[in-house]
């Protein structure tokens, strides 16, 4: 497991120290104001062309949340993000055609965009909080000017990316101890749980979508773990809202990603709210998806 997810984590780690380099008016700049359509629309489609693992992503998406990203951006950019990366989407395709990968991309982006939205209106009506590190951007603000007068001046120097990789890995031991803790988890688990019964047991039945849903959220796989599985749900055992959910659910209902949004929060209600939201629309579209085609 740690062979699989090492290079994601770095990855992530730099992500955070670059991440950190930039200003928070120019993260709302570039993802757009939250609240918004255009804003969780931006986050979504970060969320789907960064090439991270889930854990690396895990990392990005709470450092955005610091810099500024608002909530409905923040669930819109992680429920898009884990799987959806460019290599394990190219490994998609290999195990179970274009139609389906596509398919499967952008019923993961609708999901995305629509728990996003759901959650900016919750936020404004007050039932759920708002990022307390949102700034506004004042109304003369110019991108390409700014970008300019920040770094004009700065010195790139073995100093200046020595202090920075030490507070990226300071901010990121947050959200490692939870990875880890996965880890261990993983371990355990495949040591009295063979994944080749999958296909056995997460038939296209609800009894087989409801397990494939619980497997998906304590079962903790990498992004690349996660594409044969749902391959083998798809293909072999002929449930392709089974292979659907066990690559959404890890993304909404994992216990690591649960327990990061806690961290980062510093609220349960927050960290529950995006499995609360995007678990029932996850279940639906994979009904859906295991109806037997019309004669």
């Amino acid at each position: 497991m740690t062979t699989k997810m090492w290079w994601g984590i770095l990855l992530g780690i730099l992500a955070v120290g670059v991440i950190g380099m930039i200003p928070r008016q120019f993260i709302t700049a570039i993802l757009g104001p939250g609240g918004r359509f255009g804003g969780i629309l931006r986050a979504c489609g970060a969320g789907l062309l960064l090439d991270l693992c889930n854990h690396g992503i895990l990392l990005v998406g709470m450092k955005l949340y610091e810099r500024g990203a608002s909530l409905g951006q923040l669930f819109a950019f992680l429920i898009a993000s884990p799987w959806n990366s460019f290599s394990t989407t190219l490994i998609l395709i290999t195990l179970i055609g274009i139609k389906w990968t596509l398919a499967i991309v952008g019923l993961s982006a609708l999901i995305g965009i629509t728990t996003g939205l759901i959650t900016e209106f919750l936020v404004r009506s007050g039932f759920l909080t708002t990022n307390p590190n949102q700034r506004d951007l004042p109304s003369d603000f110019q991108f390409w000017a700014a970008v300019k007068t920040q770094y004009g001046a700065a010195t790139f120097d073995r100093a200046f990316f020595l202090k920075h990789s030490r507070r990226a890995l300071a901010e990121s031991r947050m959200i490692l101890r939870w990875i880890l803790l996965g880890v261990v988890l993983v371990a355990t688990l495949r040591a009295i749980f063979d994944p080749s019964t999958f296909a056995q047991w997460f038939g296209p039945t609800i009894a087989g979508l409801l397990l494939t849903f619980l497997a998906a959220t304590f079962i903790e796989v990498c992004s690349e773990g996660s594409s044969p599985l749902a391959s083998d749900l798809l293909t072999r055992a002929g449930a392709p809202g089974n292979g659907f959910t066990f690559l959404m659910a890890g993304a909404a209902t994992d216990y690591t990603e649960v327990l990061a949004l806690r961290e980062t929060t510093r609220s349960w209600k927050l960290a529950l709210a995006l499995p609360l939201l995007a678990s029932p629309q996850i279940l639906i579209i994979a009904l859906i998806l295991n109806q037997p085609p019309p004669l």
